[in-house]
This record gives structure tokens, sequence and C-alpha cells, in this order.
């Protein structure tokens, strides 16, 4: 019933076999005699016998006690802060190194673009050689991958060390090359990995680990660590499942969050080792106001973030199919991209290194900004439209990358909301370990503090409430636009609370539940969710949830669809009518009934295996052996009727 056995069957056997023993030796009247289990006498040879069994029963009795899934998932967690946090700070110093190489060259506008080109161009290069040569599997986000294994299809080398390996190597070249990618997705997989092969190592120690059944039942909490690793550590969790998972077992809810909390907290613990933060706190915290956030009336703006956060994620995820079915489509470009797999990815980081080239058309986008800098601008409480900057603001420097000239902010945003969501889309497709929640994240957050922005340009002096002045947030309406346009791309609304604990700030949570809502209903009844559509494009074997106006399809049966006039094999079939059966159709599988009578299904041949076995069974050589043994017992049978007419 609960998916686990604490003991093996024929070790369970062995020890009720001596109780009984011991029950039928008290029963004839003997001293009862003390028996050990069968697996513990061969550790009572020696001097040091004893002591052996007794640490060997008090480890039994501590594991009894604690519970394999504590190990288990300590183990899980730990091992995953660990890899995270080596891959943050690889991350954080090939980023660091990008902008000392472009701070270092500021005489030469010219070395500077080389710099800013070349840099990510091999780092994307590299991560695609890499996965490519290592395992090719690793390519993506993986959580369509996740989706499809969960219901029940195996899928051969997406849980392996191989691929374990050129997932973290290759999403930590791509996340330090710059690029508009995430790694949100990849850390699902990721997780997932490092919980197969820790199962798989700890079935070594006792315990099962390994079964079918059990890594089913373990799927979910697998993936329940935070993708959003460190900070999202509830909405991590809840996010995993709503994207991976169709059923959830209620039980493994506290292995989730268990595992979640723990790695979380030994990833904080290592920051502020490491001095990267002075304590625990979020991500991105704001600073907007507790008294009265926002008004009542600034609900219809709200709205029409959820409602255009819609429409953009569905044109998203139909954008980034397309140009996945352009590139397939399109046999020539195809066949050359197959043939120079390092092309594609190279050529495309190319181009959007150029376009973000700060002193060229990056001045216009904000292109010297990382991702977490822009969010960190993005969230900015302040109200750039309409007061200057406030030289106490601790990011003034990135601030002002927002901030042109020869432009205003309106420009920028609109700019960088443009151009950053057909690059997205385009990076997402490079055969490179990454993701895709990130970008829509902070090209969500972009569109709410434009319409942020242009609600207090129209309202300069605030919305007047009963004789008090409370002036616009644009940073809130970031805030909900960054859960709307992500919620909308992934169908999920768990993003709402992923924005609560990333700010640290829960004072927006009815508009950004408002936006989310209305963001997923919009999606939802044009396109599927971004992790479907690949799944669409990559064919795997997974049936996908049915779309709004579609519901009444439930009501089909199989027999409603379903190919009567099929051509089958029975147990009992000669040459003649599998041949027959072989020249009238082409299935790539023919059914195995047990006669035309019963036409009880046992199973399912393929045709290509059923033409080698008729093969192996009707070639030259068998057909001369055949006829060997034959003339071998015809020799036999008139040797035999010439001696008894002799007799005779």
């Amino acid at each position: 019933m609960y998916g686990r056995y604490t003991q093996d069957l024929g070790t369970f056997a062995k020890d009720e076999a001596a109780r009984l023993r011991v029950q039928q030796d008290r029963g004839e009247g003997d001293a009862p005699r003390l028996r050990l289990p069968s697996e513990l006498l061969e550790y009572t040879q020696g001097r040091c016998g004893p002591c052996r069994v007794c640490a060997l029963q008090c480890q039994r009795f501590f594991i009894s006690k604690v519970g394999e899934d504590w190990v288990f998932l300590i183990l899980l967690g730990l091992v995953m802060a660990l890899v995270s946090w080596a891959m943050d700070f690889a991350i954080a110093t090939c980023l660091q190194a990008q902008k000392w190489m472009y701070g270092g060259l500021d005489t030469n506008v010219l070395l500077q673009y080389l710099a800013w080109v070349t840099y990510p161009t091999v780092l994307i290069t590299f991560s695609a050689g890499f996965t490519q040569i290592l395992a090719p599997q690793a390519v993506g986000s993986g959580i369509p991958e996740m989706k499809t294994i969960l219901r029940g299809v195996v899928l051969k080398e997406y849980l392996t060390l191989k691929t374990f390996v050129a997932k973290v190597i290759g999403l930590t070249c791509a996340l330090g090359s710059g690029m508009p990618l995430g790694k949100e997705g990849p850390f699902v997989h990721i997780a997932s990995m490092c919980a197969a092969l820790l199962s798989r190592f700890l079935s070594l120690f006792g315990g099962n680990y390994e079964g079918g059944d059990c890594a089913r039942q373990r799927g979910p909490t697998w993936v329940s660590l935070p993708p959003l690793c460190p900070s999202p550590l509830v909405p991590g969790v809840l996010f995993s499942i709503e994207v991976t998972s169709t059923f959830f077992a209620v039980r493994n809810y506290w292995r989730g969050f268990f595992a979640a909390t723990f790695s979380a907290f030994i990833f904080r613990v290592l920051a502020v080792w490491n001095k990267d933060e002075e304590t625990i706190t979020a991500l991105f915290k704001t600073r907007f106001r507790l008294d009265f956030p926002f008004d009542l009336q600034e609900l219809p703006a709200f709205a029409v973030i959820g409602i255009a956060s819609g429409f953009g994620g569905a044109l998203f995820v139909y954008l980034n199919r397309k140009i996945v079915q352009f590139m397939r489509r399109q046999k020539t470009i195809n066949r050359f991209l197959m043939k120079k797999r390092l092309l594609f990815p190279a050529l495309v980081t190319l181009i959007i290194s150029t376009l973000t080239f700060p002193p060229g058309f990056g001045q216009f986008m904000a292109g010297q900004l990382t991702q977490k800098d822009t969010l960190v601008t993005l969230f900015d409480n302040q109200t750039w439209t309409k007061q200057g900057l406030n030289d106490e603001f601790e990011y003034l420097g990135i601030l002002e990358a927002w901030r042109r000239p020869r432009s205003n902010v309106f420009i920028t945003l609109v700019v960088f909301i443009l151009m950053k969501f057909w690059m997205s889309a385009l990076a997402t497709t490079i055969p490179v370990p990454c993701g895709a929640f990130m970008p829509v994240f902070v090209i969500g957050a972009a569109f709410g503090r434009l319409v942020g922005e242009s609600m207090a340009a129209w309202f300069p002096d605030g919305i007047h409430t009963d004789s008090n002045i409370y002036r616009i947030v644009p940073g809130g309406y970031a805030v909900v636009g960054a859960a709307a346009l992500s919620g909308a791309v992934t169908h999920t609304v768990s993003t709402a609370v992923i924005v609560f604990e990333l700010t640290g700030q829960i004072s927006h949570i009815l508009p950004v539940m408002i936006a989310v809502i209305l963001a997923n209903a919009v999606a939802q009844s044009l396109q599927p969710s971004l992790y479907d559509s690949i799944i669409r494009i990559k064919k795997l074997p997974y049936l996908p949830e049915l779309g709004w106006g579609h519901h009444e399809k439930y009501n089909v049966r199989v027999e409603d669809i379903m190919v009567r006039d099929i051509h089958y094999i029975t147990l009992n079939c000669k040459y003649r009518d599998l041949q027959h059966v072989l020249q009238a159709t082409k299935m790539k599988n023919l059914p195995l009934v047990e006669s035309a009578e019963s036409m009880i299904l046992l199973g399912s041949i393929e045709r290509a295996q059923v033409g080698s076995l008729l093969g192996q069974q009707l070639n030259p050589e068998r057909r001369l052996q055949a006829l060997q043994q034959k003339t071998m017992a015809l020799d036999r049978h008139r040797l035999s009727d010439a001696s008894i007419c002799f007799q005779v």
C-alpha cells in the first residue's frame, strides 16, 4: 500500500522460521535458545563477533527508528545544495569575468565588441559540443521528459550519471555566457537525476529504492527541490509538482518540503559563509510601503496586465514552436545544421550578443545588465518618470542603464520587451541545457514596470482617496507582470507564491492572484503550455490535457476511434498465413491472439522482428540442413526395409 518494504521476503521467511522453531522448542519444554537472524550468523565468528553483531543491530535499530526516507531526503537536500551553490558560484564568476574583460578594454570600442561577442560564443559552443558528445539527453529544460517519465514511460539515459554531468557543466557554461536563458527547468531535471542516482547508491546498503513502482511514487519527491534555487522554498515545491505531475500522492508532501527546506538552508548558509550575503534574506528584497500598497482603483490596471500577459504567453509559446518547426521543415537548412551542429548555437549567440552590445543598440535596452541586475532595478519602488534618482539608492549605477539622454524610460522599456521577447524565444531553441522561466519572468517584470510607469505619468500626484494622496508604486506592477507572464507561459499559478518569496513581501497578493488567474485563463484557451508544446515537438509518448472547448471529447470511447478490420497473428498460424499477413498490411506492430475463435489478445510483435525470425528459420543454411536431415531419415528407412526383407 505504501510502496516500500522494510525487509526482503527471503530474510523475513528465515526469521519467521527461526521464530517458529523457538516456539516449538518452548512447547516441548526445553530451555529456549537464542537464535540470531540468518544474515547475522556470519558476524558471530571470532573474538569481536558479539561486538559486530551488536553494532549491526544498533544500526538497524537506528534506521528503523529514524526511517530510511529521512536519510534519503537529508542526503538529497545536501547534495543538491552543494551542486546548486557550486553552479551559482561558477556562473557568477563567468559573468564577472565578462564584465572585467569589457571594462578593461574601454579605450578601444572594437576590442570591447570582440570581447563582448567572443566570450559568450565560446561558452555556448563549448556547452553545445560537450553536451552533444557526452549526453544529448541533457539538452533543453528536462521538464517535458520528466512529465513523460512520471506518467510511467521509461526514457533511457535521462536519469544517468553521464546525463547529470553533462547537464551540470553544460548549464553552468550556458548561464555563464549571459544569454537570456533560465535554470529553473534544468534544476528540476538535475534534482531528479540526483535522486535517482542516490537511490541506486542507497540500494547497495539495503532498502527498496530502485523498484519501478517505488520510483514513480518517489518521482514527485525527486522534482520537489526548489527550481528557483535557493530562494523560493515553498513555491519551488509547488511549482515542481504543478509542472510535472498530473497525480500527486499527498503522503509525499512532507518529503518534498523537508528536502527543499534542508537544501535551501544549506545553500543560504554557504552563501553567508562565502560572504555573498550578510544574512538569510529574500533574493530580490523590495521596500514597498505596507500601510497602503495599492488602491482598489488600480485593480483594472492589474487586470489589464493579466489579460495582456495571457496573450503574450500564448504568443511566446507559439513563436518558440514555429521557430523549431521552421528549422525542421527546411530540409536544406536542417541537413546542413545536422552536419554542423555547433554552427547554429554559435550563430544565434553572435546575433544576440551583437544586439546587446552596450555602446551599440544595447544602450536602448539596458544591454549591460544581467538578469539578476535587471530584476533588481525593475522591482525598485521609486518612480522613474516623476522623481529623480535618489542618491541613497543602493543600486544607483545599474539603475542608470535605463536612462539615456537620447530616449526616455518608456522607449527603453518598449525596446527591451520587444527585443528580449524574440531573443528569448530564439535562445531557448539552442541545443544546450537551458530553461525559459527566468527570461519570461524578466520580460513580464519589464511589461509590468512599463504599465506602472505609465500609470505614474497619468497620475503624477497619485490616486486621491479620502483626502489622502498615495503615489503609484511601479515596482508593484513589475511584480504582478512577472508572475502573470511566467504563469501564462507555464500554465501554473504557483508563480504568484514565487514572487512573494522572491521579494519578501505579500503586500500585492490580491493583484498578483487576479493577474495570474486571468493570464492562465487566456493562455490556456489559446495555446498549450511551453512544456506541453515541447512534448508535441519531440513527439514524446504523453497524452496532454484537453483544452477549452474540447471537454465533450472526454465522452469518446475507444471503440469509436479504433480500427476493427485489422490483420493479426494466431499461435497456431502457418507460414502461409504469416506471409499473407505481412503482405496484406504495413503496420509496424502485429497483434498476437490465442486463436481466431477466442480472439484473446496475448501481446504484440514488431514487424521487423517477425521478418528477422523468418529469415533465421528459412535461410539457405537452415533449408540445406533440413534437406540433409530428411535425406538421412529416408536412408535409414530404406535400410530398415531391406533388413526386414532379408529376414523374411
